[in-house]
């Protein structure tokens, strides 16, 4: 049962980071910008997800 609950929530964030990812790259952030930022997201998973989504690049 753990293993199930553990693999649940890896899947999650491996969604979450993919979808972070693409949206900075598709965001209006300079090349050096959306380079840090997916530096941040990949390096700092959970509080780097946290930090992109109340302060990250949006979508122009």
């Amino acid at each position: 049962m753990n293993a199930n609950f553990t693999g649940l929530f890896g899947l999650i964030h491996l969604a979450l980071v993919v979808w972070a990812a693409v949206s900075i790259l598709g965001s209006g952030a300079s090349q050096g910008e959306k380079v840090l930022w997916i530096l941040l997201v990949l390096v700092f998973p959970v509080v780097g997800l946290i930090i992109w989504l109340v302060a990250g690049p949006k979508k122009t």
